[in-house]
């Protein structure tokens, strides 16, 4: 399958068209099946990306061989109000006429606005109408020619490669906060929908299997329908330009205080801070640790979790024993990762000694028991002991839980 992305150079073309250069390649195998009941693989011959610099020959040779369309072009932010319809009404009749033209009924998916609704808020934007015009425009050309039509109203879009300062507060809040700039926020309580870049491109590759959500609105709610008109993403996150504002703000003390926010598995906050980090400049991609130096070697805290404990790394000088104490409710896993060592424990009141020989070319995890008192020994002459330590709660030098005592 040939496939023409229009608009391939903006937010949402760039992350589409990786994502569809990945399957093409064979490096996201696991987008599964193509369209329903086909039992047949995605396979995609060629990427075809259109923007403001190509030609109207590309274009035509390109509407003459795509098997499916995304019609991402579009005018967001001119500065004359009559370019919302020249730019988002009048390409997407070019485009349909130039497929006509061919006769190639392909499916033609469409980037549309929730402000295409003209509800609400959205009751007076010009660039509301103009989207709304390309709707219709696009389920005329459905009906006329029986190609198969997919209706997108997006949401407010964030994640990597979205351009601040435009027509994105995430992206802009992330901008200014990665570089320690200011921002202005009026009014905390705001809401808002987001729709996750990510999650976005999943949903368009379904829709290239055939697999799209279909939806209908009431007002500007999203009302999820299998003969809905409209398609929409199923995944999006509402929440506050405060709560956004205090996320962010978290992200940037990571480096100080060493603390990873709670990020579950599909949560707005694991995708915000993978947006937040797209926007760091070199000078905070890398940061120092403080590490603890002795004549026996270092010990340096790398990771702080909230109900996770911390990540610490261990390096011990050759013939240098480390440890020599035990805690109540403390437990830890000594993981060495270079070097030849020995851990020793001894349950308090007890002459039973547990020994493992730990090497770095066998790497294992070794649990420091609760009530036992522990060392680890470098039992090289030449080589430092290196260990990654991981204990189930943060430090705290008011309340240590760690007492002294040898094996």
């Amino acid at each position: 399958m040939k496939i023409l992305v229009t608009g391939a150079k903006g937010f949402v073309g760039r992350n589409l068209c990786a994502q569809l250069k990945n399957i093409q390649t064979g490096k996201a195998r696991w987008y599964g099946v193509g369209a329903a009941g086909s039992g047949e693989a995605i396979t995609i011959d060629e990427v075809f990306e259109y923007d403001i610099d190509s030609t109207p020959e590309q274009l035509d040779a390109w509407c003459r061989e795509c098997g499916f369309v995304f019609n991402l072009a579009g005018v967001n932010r001119p500065k004359d109000p009559e370019e919302f319809m020249k730019g988002n009404f009048g390409f997407a009749s070019t485009l349909l006429d130039t497929l006509r033209k061919y006769g190639n009924k392909c499916p033609v998916m469409i980037s549309s606005s929730i402000q295409a609704t003209l509800a609400g808020r959205f009751g007076n934007s010009e660039y509301g109408r103009s989207k709304k015009a390309g709707e219709e425009l696009m389920f005329e050309y459905g009906q006329q020619t029986g190609a198969k039509v997919l209706v997108y109203r997006f949401p407010n879009l964030f994640g990597k490669w979205c351009r601040p300062n435009y027509n994105s507060a995430v992206a802009t809040f992330c901008n200014n906060i990665a570089n320690d700039l200011p921002i202005q926020v009026n009014d905390r309580s705001v809401e808002m929908e987001l729709l996750y870049i990510d999650d976005l491109v999943d949903e368009m590759i379904e829709a290239l299997k055939g697999r799209e959500h279909r939806c209908e609105f009431d007002g500007v709610e999203t009302v999820q329908t299998a003969s809905g008109r409209y398609c929409c993403c199923p995944v999006t996150h509402k929440t506050t330009l405060g709560e956004i504002v205090d996320l962010l703000y978290s992200f940037a003390q990571q480096s100080t205080t060493l603390m990873i926010p709670e990020i579950p598995e599909g949560s707005f906050a694991k995708k915000l801070y993978s947006t937040y980090l797209s926007y760091l400049p070199k000078e905070k991609v890398a940061f120092p640790l403080k590490m603890n130096i002795d004549q026996r070697g270092s010990f340096t805290e790398l990771v702080h979790t909230i109900g996770g404990g911390q990540v610490s790394i261990n390096i011990s000088k050759p013939g240098i024993t480390k440890g020599q104490h035990w805690h109540n409710t403390k437990w830890e896993f000594f993981m060495v990762v270079a070097g030849h060592g020995l851990i020793q424990e001894r349950r308090i009141n007890s002459d039973e000694v547990l020994e493992f020989e730990v090497s770095g070319e066998n790497i294992q995890a070794v649990h420091m028991l609760p009530g036992y008192t522990h060392n680890i020994i470098n039992l090289s002459d030449t080589d430092d002991l290196v260990t990654v330590m991981w204990c189930n709660e943060i430090f705290d030098p008011g309340r240590p839980d760690t007492y002294g005592e040898q094996v």
